[in-house]
């Protein structure tokens, strides 16, 4: 179908049945542009707005990210320990 075909199913599946990274980054871009919009009429000169309004999403990010998963970061697990079941792995650790 193409670029086009595979981007609307992507789009689709987003609004169908969103994975749970897909909802917190939206809930952090969504944190961005209302922290953007708040801080638009403090007199801030825009570098520092447009970098406070990251930090504040970077911020609701971690906290919804410790929300849905009951930790702030994902778990090593034990990737280099081959007795133990592994409990997570990246996929780019190497």
């Amino acid at each position: 179908m193409g670029l086009f075909g595979d981007l609307k199913e992507d789009v689709v599946e987003f609004v169908r049945d969103p994975t749970d990274e897909q909802k917190i980054l939206v809930t952090a871009a969504v944190a961005i542009a209302i922290a953007d919009r708040a801080l638009y009429f403090v007199d801030f000169p825009f570098v520092v707005r447009t970098t406070a309004a990251v930090g504040v999403g970077f911020i609701v990010m971690f906290l919804v990210s410790y929300l849905y998963t009951g930790q702030l970061v994902p778990p090593d697990g034990n990737v280099d320990d081959d007795e133990e079941p592994e409990e997570y792995v990246d996929e780019l650790d190497p």
